[in-house]
């Protein structure tokens, strides 16, 4: 009898030791898939974050995902990453096609954050009193871009939709009249979108009215070029100030032409 119970009872050990050696297996699975998504190298390169967000590098080092951000958020605009999203997994981020940001004045998910992932200075001015005062015109989520071959505005039909969404109009989004060249006979209303001003909020996006949104907002690292520290914008006083600064003798990299501008005037070369 002592036999057979001892019998009886050494498979159920061999299964329990086969179960605790599978949830093993599992977990070390999950861990690694785990890591995989917040290495960064399986990370969607377009992740959009909350206003005031530092640096990604320096976001995903501080970020506990604790969700108060995405709580916060009276919009609901804010959704945590999970897996398959192909972000860091629990970030939170937007989407803006979706569920755009909406500009709140006291962005309640920037000043919620409690680690410093979101820093409420980048979204803040002086005031009289040298006081920080939160003001949202000052985010910098991203930067809408326009696909001016599927822009319909671009063809010469007239929509202004993403020019009138904009909580910065006749700032971040402006728009220019010029001649239609096909027809010659009608003005294409075209909207341009300016750096300097937007804040990627994402309102023009979901306002698009073609199929798939031909105004977009991406990183504005991804957006942006980079100009070289050699070129001074003559019109900007302040990056004029950077002439002072060059030493006496400084190198041309590129020639300059030795004719005068009214020899390329009269040719006809520009």
């Amino acid at each position: 009898m002592g036999s057979g119970d001892e019998g009886e009872k050494m498979p159920e050990r061999r299964r329990f030791l086969l179960s605790i050696v599978k949830g093993l297996g599992a977990a070390t699975v999950g861990g690694l898939a785990w890591a995989g998504f917040l290495d960064g190298k399986k990370v969607y390169p377009a992740i959009l974050r909350p206003p005031g967000a530092v640096t990604e590098k320096e976001f995903l080092a501080k970020c506990t995902k604790c969700g108060l951000c995405v709580e916060a958020c009276p919009f609901k605009s804010l959704v945590l990453a999970k897996p398959g999203d192909e972000r860091p997994v629990g970030t939170p981020y937007f989407r803006m096609r979706e569920n755009p940001c909406r500009m709140c004045r006291d962005i309640p998910c920037t000043v919620s954050c409690p680690t410093g992932a979101l820093d409420p200075s980048l979204v803040s001015d002086k005031d009289d009193h040298g006081n920080a005062a939160l003001n949202i015109n000052k985010a910098k989520i991203g930067l809408a871009v326009i696909d001016r071959e599927n822009c319909i505005a671009y063809w010469g039909i007239q929509c202004d939709a993403c020019y009138r969404s904009c909580p910065a109009i006749d700032r971040a989004i402006t728009v220019e009249y010029t001649r239609n060249e096909r027809t010659g006979k009608h003005a294409i209303l075209a909207p341009v979108v300016h750096s300097d001003h937007c804040t990627g909020c994402g309102l023009c996006e979901r306002a698009c009215v073609t199929k798939k949104a031909s105004i977009f907002v991406l990183p504005r690292e991804l957006a942006m070029g980079e100009s070289s520290a050699r070129y001074v914008k003559g019109w900007d006083s302040a990056d004029e100030e950077r002439m002072h600064e060059l030493p006496e003798e400084t190198e041309t990299v590129t020639p300059r032409s030795e004719k005068a501008p009214i020899d390329y005037l009269n040719k006809g070369d520009f």
